[in-house]
């Protein structure tokens, strides 16, 4: 039996394998999982996404099942213990980034009706379908994830910049960026 041909970024760690063939790419419209990867992809920042992906459990534990209504409400002694943590990342200002990022994203929902239709807008509501034949094509930032980031960033998110932004778009799908040989490319590309 021949064996998928797969982006070679997962490398041959299971829960890569596992987050490439089910979820990075897939255009992702639910507001509660466009908030769990708009902290993951924050807490990213400055580690390798193999790290974070490790303590997506226990981020989910942590932070209330990623939900923005109560995150939103964490006061201090609770961002305190987050900081004793062992199962998450803590750096003070990424936990502070949660709590700050789910109010804005509460906004943005009150505005917009959802944060599904104030993300989308930046791609005109359809993914981009890029046509990479190499990992060192794909680019860490686009024009799109520049003109994002300006916006949250203006709207008072934290770890928001164009290389978190595009990754972002990256793992919900808003740019399909697996190469063209990988099998997820055109799965993904007949269903955006």
């Amino acid at each position: 039996m021949k064996s998928l041909s797969r982006c070679a970024w997962t490398g041959i760690d299971p829960l890569m394998i596992a987050y490439h063939d089910r979820e990075w790419g897939m255009p992702l419209h639910d507001d509660q999982k466009l908030f769990e990867f708009l902290c993951l992809e924050g807490a990213q920042a400055g580690l390798s996404w193999s790290t974070v992906l490790n303590k997506r459990i226990a981020y989910g534990l942590a932070f209330d099942g990623f939900d923005p209504n109560r995150v939103a409400c964490y006061d201090e002694p609770k961002v305190q213990a987050l900081l004793q943590n062992q199962g998450i990342i803590r750096n003070k200002l990424k936990v502070r980034a949660f709590v700050t990022n789910a109010n804005r994203f509460l906004k943005i929902q009150s505005e917009f009706g959802s944060f599904d239709s104030y993300i989308w807008q930046f791609v005109g509501h359809r993914p981009i379908q890029n046509h990479w034949q190499q990992l060192d094509q794909i680019p860490a930032t686009s024009p799109e994830s520049f003109t994002m980031s300006k916006d949250m960033r203006r709207r008072g998110f934290k770890f928001v910049g164009p290389t978190i932004c595009y990754a972002l778009m990256q793992a919900i799908g808003m740019v399909n960026d697996h190469l063209v040989d990988c099998f997820r490319y055109h799965e993904i590309k007949s269903i955006s």
